[in-house]
């Protein structure tokens, strides 16, 4: 009771000077109050292992998958899908060297949530996609807020916190370590404990700088800047008129009466969110609100008053924001009027192009007739526009492409370790058969300047290749590989499965043969042999490979088919059996 009431007082002590805590080595500070900082410590160290870990990426996402359901909305999947490609291959970011690619999933949860794992496994619940009605443009402001959280390994950090506000009581229940994959934690409740553990109060400015981040993530890929605002009403919105679950948000009417959720206040979010959106075009545009409705403001000039529409509550704030946010998006990126390309067709004046981020805001200009005075607003601003301004906004741009270019920098020149271990995690990707997560690591492990072994890299880009359907790519880079290094077996492994891929058997039967010279103890190898025997018909040679497999695992009896393992070690098998069936009946 007594270490609890610490708790409560280094949480007040946080929200209210935030910014001190978090500059002091993030928790640090409030894990030493509470005499648990190296629990805390010791727990980011594996927590952040564990991001690094692509089998626990993988193990995860299943667990997510098998607790929650499967999203069975194929437009809410593909609409996911869409945003996240867009936002993972157009934004401007890098992934530190100890992160991995991000992946995702649409779950079947109709809570109005989603989550960042410490592995960038990003959990979408279809409650998000429904209740923010499918918005491309509020989903991309959401899921950039998630990725930022990845990014900045604020995940990570927020489960050592949680770990150590519970004195440590977890951690021996984890046992987590470099190898573990963590399928031994039940993720669903440790992300629980995490949501609503009072510790992650501290953690508040994490939300800001996940809310500013995802700003210029979003932004940068292509969404309208007013996304965020607008996530932000609307999310509002619901946790005081919709939900009925007081756990699943903790909204405030008033800033002062922030508690103990792990979500800021959402008109203060709202506020800063319209802001940056403000910022980022130099200043000119503003959205104000009026009662219901909301002005939108060039230099204090109004050039669109936004009201609900019908029985819709947050159109007015929604259309506002993306009106606001395209013209800010053109303030920033066009140093002059002429950028702007007004001209007259169908005698109305119309502006700018057909990109995504525009779109809303040339739809109202047009169904209103607003193309003259978004004009003679814009034009005016440009006149009396300080040249600071437009300094200030080319100042941004490039702090950010130096931050994010620091960040590759210390990618590409980390130490061999970290170096080995992007290539290691592109191989297990294969294993797993995600030849396109493969392909970004591998990418990431060619690039690492002290890079151990580039043969084997491509070894591992040319079996990636084959499992995108690449195949006369996959085997320039195997042959390149093992004509670059014939004393490594995985080279000769790694085109034994392209040419298997390839339907090319006996090329393939080859190459393992190599690789058995160079190390006839190899399970790998006997493995891949047995997989093509048995796909040949030629059950004896296959049955003699898994003999010579399960005896070099130290006869794990789950490296054979059951089919094989009956013959190989009948005892064994029927446990297996047994085993298998009794799952069945839990599932029935």
């Amino acid at each position: 009771m007594k270490k609890f009431l610490i708790v409560i007082l280094v949480t007040l002590a946080a929200i209210l000077n935030p910014a001190k805590v978090l500059a002091a080595d993030g928790w640090a500070i409030a894990a030493e109050a509470l005499g648990v900082l190296a629990a805390y410590r010791s727990t980011l160290i594996q927590m952040l292992a564990l991001g690094n870990n692509v089998d626990a990426q993988m193990a995860v996402r299943k667990q997510d998958m098998e607790q929650n359901g499967v999203d069975k909305n194929k437009r809410d999947v593909e609409l996911v899908d869409s945003v996240m490609t867009r936002l993972v291959n157009n934004g401007q970011y890098e992934l530190k060297v100890n992160s991995l690619p991000f992946v995702w999933s649409v779950n079947d949860d109709e809570k109005f949530n989603a989550a960042c794992y410490p592995m960038n496994y990003i959990s979408i619940n279809r409650g998000l996609v429904r209740n923010l009605n499918g918005d491309e443009n509020q989903i991309a402001a959401v899921l950039a807020h998630e990725m930022t959280h990845g990014l900045e390994q604020h995940s990570a950090k927020s489960y050592a916190q949680a770990v150590a506000q519970q004195l440590g009581a977890m951690l021996v229940g984890l046992n987590i370590d470099e190898r573990s994959t963590g399928s031994n934690i039940d993720w669903g409740k440790f992300s629980a404990m995490v949501d609503y553990s009072i510790a992650k109060n501290i953690n508040v400015p994490a939300e800001y700088e996940a809310d500013e981040g995802g700003f210029y993530l979003m932004t940068s890929a292509g969404f309208n800047p007013g996304g965020g605002a607008a996530a932000m009403n609307r999310l509002g919105y619901y946790v005081r008129y919709e939900t009925r679950d007081f756990l699943e948000f903790d909204a405030h009417d008033k800033p002062s009466e922030q508690t103990f959720s792990d979500h800021p206040d959402t008109e203060r979010r709202e506020a800063k969110m319209a802001e940056l959106m403000t910022n980022y075009g130099g200043g000119h545009v503003k959205v104000r609100k009026v009662d219901r409705a909301y002005q939108v403001l060039i230099d204090g000039l109004e050039v669109f008053y936004s009201m609900n529409i019908g029985d819709d509550t947050n159109s007015a704030a929604v259309n506002a924001y993306y009106f606001a946010g395209g013209l800010s998006k053109a303030f920033h990126d066009y140093d002059s009027v002429d950028g702007w390309n007004f001209r007259r067709e169908d005698n109305q004046t119309v502006f700018l192009n057909d990109e995504f981020a525009y779109r809303e805001l040339r739809e109202l200009s047009s169904l209103y007739n607003l193309g003259d005075k978004i004009q003679t607003a814009v034009t005016k601003a440009y006149y009396y526009e300080s040249p600071r301004i437009r300094q200030r906004i080319h100042e941004a741009d490039e702090a950010r492409k130096n931050y994010w270019a620091k960040i590759k920098e210390e990618a590409d020149t980390a130490k061999a370790k970290a170096a080995t271990q992007l290539r290691i995690n592109a191989d297990i990707y294969n294993d797993h058969g995600q030849g396109e997560l493969a392909l970004k690591q591998i990418e990431r492990a060619i690039r690492a300047q002290n890079q151990d072994d580039i043969a084997e890299c491509l070894a591992i880009r040319g079996r990636a290749k084959a499992i995108c359907g690449d195949y006369d790519g996959a085997l320039a880079d195997v042959n390149a590989a093992v004509d670059k290094d014939a004393n490594n077996l995985y080279n000769f492994l790694n085109r034994a499965d392209v040419r298997h891929m390839r339907g090319e058997l006996e090329l393939a039967l080859e190459d393992i043969n190599s690789a058995l010279a160079i190390d006839d103890k190899n399970p790998i190898a006997y493995k891949l042999q047995a997989e093509i025997f048995d796909e040949s018909g030629q059950t004896d040679k296959a049955e003699a490979s898994y003999q010579k497999l399960y005896e070099l695992t130290k006869k794990n009896p789950r490296a054979v088919p059951l089919n094989y393992l009956e013959k190989i070690d009948p005892k064994a098998a029927e446990k297996i059996r047994k085993e298998r069936e009794k799952t069945n009946d839990k599932k029935s």
